[in-house]
């Protein structure tokens, strides 16, 4: 069972490229990235942090490659993670050139910044022989000196126009496999410059609001820019960049997918804020059933409500519900239907043997 939405955003239409055996633009699911922040040298320590970031639900993961030897260490890193990688390039052509010979599914790139036509040619040859995209990454902190002259400061204009320049070099030499972003840490700024190349390009775009802060500042900040943007159907694969773990990151962008109803995955959880109404600790009860429930990849949703007021037609919307009432005496909901009492000593047990046997249900049920 799930909530019928408000709305349907109705996706903006892009080209469609390939990133691995992920694609990326036209009707194909908004993906979710991160990036590693463990030294690429360190192959071990990469690989285990891949494998974290693509647990939690990643589909791409980026991983910094500033010199040889950890270009080079793609190759051993990419045997041991089943996820499309993204070599993050900046400035040498030979590493951009290493990472596709090394294995990257895609190289993260501003071709203005690699050097000479030569150099980029054989950027471009790399990728075609290699099978792999390229992003161009436009950053208000790094725009091309000509650009800041003519427009004084980064601004959105500013970007739009560094992002056509870079495409161009790629088109022109026959280059089309590719998305682009226009980053900022500014959420008026980057909105405002997706919006503008939303209107002048169909390539796909990566949305993110750049060096965005910790982890509760820098997700407010990147759900109210990304979320603006996927509401008007802006976007196609995003990353949400937090001085945290990386993982977080992942976590974070899941749940704005999910919140627009873009993207389901594992258990969705609808729960009050509590108060002096409450038949049991709805706080302490959400956050060991998201904890409990971590492992579930399935689309579920719950509701979790601590009384009578709201919860019986919360519990009508959602797969599973649980609802407080007096002396203990909860009321579990399955599919809508109100089902049995349950004391709070067995609710949490109760309700995550349910929800497991949902996903099972649901699972069976899709073969």
């Amino acid at each position: 069972m799930s909530i019928r939405p408000f709305r349907d955003i109705k996706r903006r239409k892009t080209k469609v490229i390939n990133v691995g055996g992920v694609k990326i633009g036209g009707d194909n699911p908004i993906s979710v990235q991160s990036m590693t922040n463990t030294l690429t040298t360190d192959v071990k320590a990469t690989i285990k942090q891949i494998n974290e970031i693509h647990g939690e639900g990643a589909d791409i993961v980026r991983v910094s490659c500033p010199d040889e030897a950890s270009s080079k260490s793609l190759k051993e890193i990419i045997k041991h993670v089943d996820i499309p990688i993204v070599a993050d390039i900046h400035f040498h052509y030979k590493r951009a050139i290493e990472a596709a010979v090394n294995g990257a599914s895609c190289l993260r790139i501003n071709p203005g910044n690699i050097g000479s036509k030569e150099k980029i040619k054989e950027v471009i040859k790399a990728a075609k022989d290699n099978n792999c995209s390229i992003r161009v990454g436009v950053n208000a902190g790094s725009l091309e000196k000509d650009i800041l002259e003519k427009f004084k400061e980064p601004c959105p204009e500013a970007l739009v126009e560094s992002a056509q320049r870079n495409i161009k070099i790629l088109e022109d030499e026959n280059f089309f496999n590719l998305k682009v972003s226009v980053k900022s840490s500014d959420v008026f700024l980057s909105t405002a410059a997706y919006r503008q190349l939303s209107q002048v390009t169909d390539y796909p775009l990566h949305l993110g609001i750049t060096e965005a802060g910790g982890f509760l500042p820098g997700s407010v900040k990147s759900s109210i820019g990304l979320g603006s943007l996927l509401l008007d159907g802006i976007g196609d694969t995003i990353r949400i960049s937090l001085s945290e773990n990386p993982v977080e990151e992942v976590k974070i962008g899941n749940e704005i997918l999910k919140s627009l109803n873009l993207r389901n995955r594992g258990v969705k959880i609808i729960s009050c804020p509590s108060c002096a109404r409450q038949g049991f600790q709805v706080i302490e009860t959400v956050k060991i059933l998201e904890k409990k429930l971590s492992h579930i990849k399935t689309p579920i949703t719950l509701s979790v409500i601590g009384c009578v007021v709201n919860g019986p037609g919360e519990a009508a919307m959602t797969d599973v519900g649980i609802t407080g009432g007096q002396k203990g005496n909860n009321m579990l909901y399955l599919s809508g239907i109100q089902k049995e009492k349950i004391l709070t000593d067995e609710m949490i047990t109760r309700v995550v043997s349910e929800v497991e046997k949902k996903a099972l249900e649901i699972q069976n049920n899709s073969k």
